[in-house]
């Protein structure tokens, strides 16, 4: 491969923002493997409530009396369908203190336990994957990390290319070499094939981010480009959530005021129920009484909502009703939304590993796993070189050719935080130099 002094920068650049984001890559590919599998979480922390007799059956207004008896000042957000015939209905409470509960009550009625939905392990888990559970700071600390992750595997990709052509050590690892040639092939390669996967991934979770999410918030509402509600949070910002917390990348549960009774006139809980059923829609299903609040929407107004809130945003559809005579008033689905809304939704629901299933869940186990394979190849191969006592990071080379740095200025305006850091680290650098002239 040839020793030019363009490589030279580029493996400087490479070096140092491998430096940097290693920790990270490690910490989201961690976290973010773990979320691929929440809903096989879900149900192994609702384990108890699942596979349940259907022997004298009650109705859901059954079911929701006997949870308003336990908590008599709590406020019904939502009732959740059971996924199978025999699992325990889930009834969502708004609490005087503003918390949420969720309560899981058996077909006959009887009040079996409750969780508290910002406590449940893949919330957990999504909150620490968002922002390290730092709040703001580390919403942008993940972001910073994730734009300098892009950088990276671009770069390595430059250094990847093959000079001259060849397939060996490019797109299959030399297993005839040994030591560090051997490592140097194997984190080439992997580097290549999971590149692209990587960088889909990366730019799926963008929206998620306190600078670039909200960037992209305030050109979708303030420009035109999109009407209505936008479905997915902003950074570590709370956020009013009353529908499950499974697209709450990051935000914790706010204080929430109690909604208004169902109204006295209104049909019962179970003709909604009822409704539900027909729909056969994708799980979680969820019926929303008048005025309950929703994630990241405004809250449901005079008429009782049926929506399904899964991962696989394609799937999501939403149906309300008037709540005298439970006829419909209003149909929604993907098909609705504005193509920006159904790629982002796309992106999203491939981030999170729903898109298709359990394959996708596979795909994202794996690109994960070779991250982290690839950040201790890259460790390993850094210090088998590198000389005791001495960072050891490539030569500063030449100038960039004129190409790349208008490259590396498309990348930083699409990657604010990316772009500030780097313009400050090319400052404090020039700085420095400055300073040992003199």
């Amino acid at each position: 491969m040839a020793d030019t002094a363009t490589y030279r920068m580029i493996w400087r650049w490479h070096f140092y923002a491998g430096l940097f984001v290693l920790p990270f890559v490690l910490l989201l590919s961690v976290s973010g493997a773990i979320y691929l599998f929440k809903p096989q979480i879900d149900r192994w922390e609702e384990r108890d409530y699942r596979g349940l007799s259907l022997e004298d059956a009650v109705s859901a207004d059954r079911q929701l009396e006997a949870v308003q008896q336990v908590l008599p000042s709590g406020a019904f957000n939502h009732y959740r369908l059971p996924e199978n015939p025999g699992d325990a209905a889930m009834v969502q409470m708004g609490l005087p203190d503003g918390s949420l509960t969720e309560v899981f009550v058996s077909p006959q009625g009887q009040v079996l336990g409750a969780l508290d939905p910002a406590e449940r392990i893949s919330n957990v888990v999504s909150r620490f994957h968002g922002s390290l559970l730092m709040g703001d700071w580390g919403d942008r600390l993940v972001e910073l990390a994730a734009s300098w992750t892009i950088a990276m595997i671009l770069t390595g990709l430059y250094l990847w290319w093959p000079r001259p052509s060849r397939a060996g050590g490019i797109l299959w690892p030399r297993f005839t070499l040994r030591g560090r040639a051997l490592m140097k092939d194997l984190h080439r390669v992997t580097g290549f094939w999971i590149a692209g996967l990587v960088l889909l991934m990366l730019a799926s979770g963008l929206p998620w981010t306190g600078t670039w999410g909200s960037a992209f918030a305030w050109a979708r509402a303030e420009l035109g480009l999109v009407q209505g509600a936008q479905e997915w949070s902003v950074g570590a910002d709370e956020a009013a959530i009353a529908a499950p917390v499974a697209h709450n990348h990051g935000a914790e549960p706010p204080a929430t005021t109690p909604p208004p009774e169902v109204p006295a006139r209104s049909l019962p809980l179970s003709a909604f129920v009822a409704r539900a059923e027909a729909e056969a829609m994708a799980f979680p299903v969820l019926v929303l009484p008048p005025h309950a609040p929703q994630s990241f929407a405004p809250p449901t107004g005079d008429e009782w909502t049926v929506k399904s809130g899964t991962q696989n945003r394609p799937l999501v559809r939403a149906v309300t009703y008037d709540p005298q005579t439970a006829a419909e008033l209003s149909r929604s689905g993907f098909a609705d939304k504005h193509p920006i809304d159904q790629a982002v939704n796309i992106g999203i629901a491939w981030h999170e590993g729903a898109l298709f299933g359990l394959a996708n869940q596979i795909m994202g186990l794996l690109t994960a796993l070779a991250l982290i394979a690839l950040s201790v190849l890259g460790v390993a191969l850094w210090l088998k070189r590198r000389p005791t006592g001495k960072l050891a990071a490539p030569h500063r080379g030449g100038r960039l050719p004129r190409p790349l740095i208008a490259l590396v200025a498309i990348l930083a305006l699409l990657l604010p935080l990316f772009g500030i850091s780097l313009l400050a680290i090319l400052l404090i650098d020039k700085a420095r130099r400055t300073l040992v002239r003199r």
